[in-house]
């Protein structure tokens, strides 16, 4: 049979809902916002939208060749800011080019080869657990990570490599929390014992509908279902983890499946036009089934993170709040484009933290898979079933918990969280898995942002983004970060 989103828009918004309130409210003004307009510094410096920013950089990125150091967007002033090296006399005329193409141009010390032969040699002196690292265009610097597991001898490790590479070539920082990919035991798409989220619906190589989700998923477990009760629906087609990315292909068992490109954050759907590179600095909105709608900023790209399950390559760094089981979900821009796919991190939604994605374009080309179109699961949904789900799924790490302490939320030992016993916490409705594009996610209504933005923005009303949330249960069997299955 064909599965189709089933409504369950009866939800109300909990005090767990406050973050995706925050987050549709950030939305609101920016889409309304004229980005098209001049710059007030220089005629030669365009206020871009940050997908303009993006194609813009990859564009100077091959014009300015080895004087090219790295871009991020200037969310305040919407420019793109580039980083260039080696331009005294500027026999090329390096920075006329930048400026002409509309970017703000920025002399820093570090070259892009410089800053990745650093990153090198981190990756064989400092190849440790609970680390990290991307290089920053803000600071023009490697910026080093390492969690709480990190002390005594690994921390003199990472840290003395850190000061062989020299002074102004990299940072470091203590993060409170724990790497980790974040599967969990719980609700939204369920595979064996792990709990995942949707990411996007796609079209695979094949003509098949298809979804994307984070490559522990899809090694945790070969098929999954909609319900934890449920029969299977999808089966993983390709998955990697850990390696080269963090992402898989599951393929819906039946043909006829329908599987649009799109988000459901509550109310309205986000329709996805496109996938994306990731830009540092851009506005990025994260969908997952443990905590609903979350938004920030772009940190750093290409970042390597050493999870304890092995090391990860090529993911994107953000700001963005995640918990256990938000792995897999959508990771998106305001302006309807996919960008990632939520693989790990440290810290939580109440404390902040660091938080990984793989880029959904890299994920793309290596299974060979389009972005789907049709009107059936979508990647707030819970995989096109009966869950009311943030990103697809009960919007607390956990379905139907009835409180049953050592089964599937068992109090989150790792987390410090309580499984909530008892609730029903159907996260708040159903969520369409799939980005949706052009949409505002803004406080629950519909906001298609190619069209006029007047529409009711009834930022009071009931915003199922945010669904009942429990705020203390991320749904997370154990420590470790993944389920028995490993």
């Amino acid at each position: 049979m064909s599965h189709k989103r089933v409504t369950k828009r009866k939800a109300i918004i909990a005090a767990g809902g406050v973050a995706a309130l925050g987050a549709a409210a950030i939305l609101l003004p920016q889409a309304n916002a004229s980005q098209d307009g001049g710059s007030n510094n220089a005629a030669t410096v365009k206020t871009l939208k940050s997908g303009d920013a993006s194609d813009l950089a990859s564009q100077l990125a091959e014009l300015l060749g080895d004087a090219f150091a790295g871009s991020y967007y200037d969310s305040d002033d919407k420019q793109l800011v580039v980083n260039v090296v080696n331009v005294s006399g500027d026999d090329n005329n390096v920075i006329v080019q930048a400026q002409k193409a509309g970017a703000k141009v920025r002399e820093v010390q570090n070259s892009k080869a410089e800053l990745e032969a650093a990153a090198k040699t981190l990756k064989t002196k400092a190849t440790i657990p609970g680390t990290s690292w991307a290089v920053d265009p803000k600071t023009n610097k490697i910026l080093v990570t390492a969690d709480a597991t990190v002390t005594g001898s690994k921390w003199d490790q990472i840290d003395s490599t850190v000061k062989t590479l020299g002074s102004g070539m990299a940072t470091i920082k203590k993060s409170a929390g724990t790497l980790k990919p974040l599967v969990s035991g719980g609700d939204a798409i369920f595979g064996g014992d792990a709990r995942c989220s949707l990411g996007f619906n796609v079209t695979a190589g094949d003509g098949s509908p298809a979804f994307l989700t984070a490559g522990h998923c899809g090694v945790a477990a070969k098929q999954w279902s909609d319900s934890e009760t449920g029969q299977p629906i999808a089966t993983v087609d390709q998955a990697t983890f850990p390696g080269d990315g963090d992402f898989a292909l599951v393929k819906y068992d039946d043909p006829n499946t329908q599987a649009p490109s799109e988000v459901n954050t509550g109310q309205q759907t986000v329709a996805i036009s496109q996938a994306a590179d990731a830009t540092v600095g851009t506005q990025v909105f994260r969908m997952g089934s443990t905590t609903g709608l979350n938004d920030g900023q772009v940190l750093a790209l290409d970042a390597t993170v050493n999870y304890p399950e092995g090391t990860v390559t090529g993911l994107i760094q953000t700001d963005v709040c995640a918990e256990p089981g938000d792995s897999g979900g959508s990771l998106f821009t305001q302006d309807g484009q996919a960008v990632g796919l939520t693989s790990g991190g440290s810290g939580d939604c109440t404390v902040g933290g660091e938080t990984f994605f793989q880029p959904v374009t890299t994920a793309l080309a290596a299974v060979g898979a389009t972005l789907g179109d049709g009107g059936g699961i979508g990647a707030g949904d819970a995989v096109g079933g009966d869950q009311a789900a943030n990103g697809g799924q009960a919007a607390n790490g956990g379905q139907d918990q009835a409180g049953n302490g050592g089964e599937e939320q068992a109090a989150n030992a790792g987390q410090g969280e309580a499984a909530n016993g008892g609730q029903d916490q159907n996260g708040g409705e159903e969520q369409a898995a799939n980005a949706g594009q052009g949409e505002a996610v803004n406080g629950g209504q519909a906001q298609n942002q190619g069209q006029e933005q007047g529409q009711e923005q009834n930022q009071g009303q009931e915003q199922n983004q945010g669904q009942e949330q429990n705020q203390n249960g991320n749904g997370l069997e154990d420590g470790s970060g993944l389920t028995e299955s490993h």
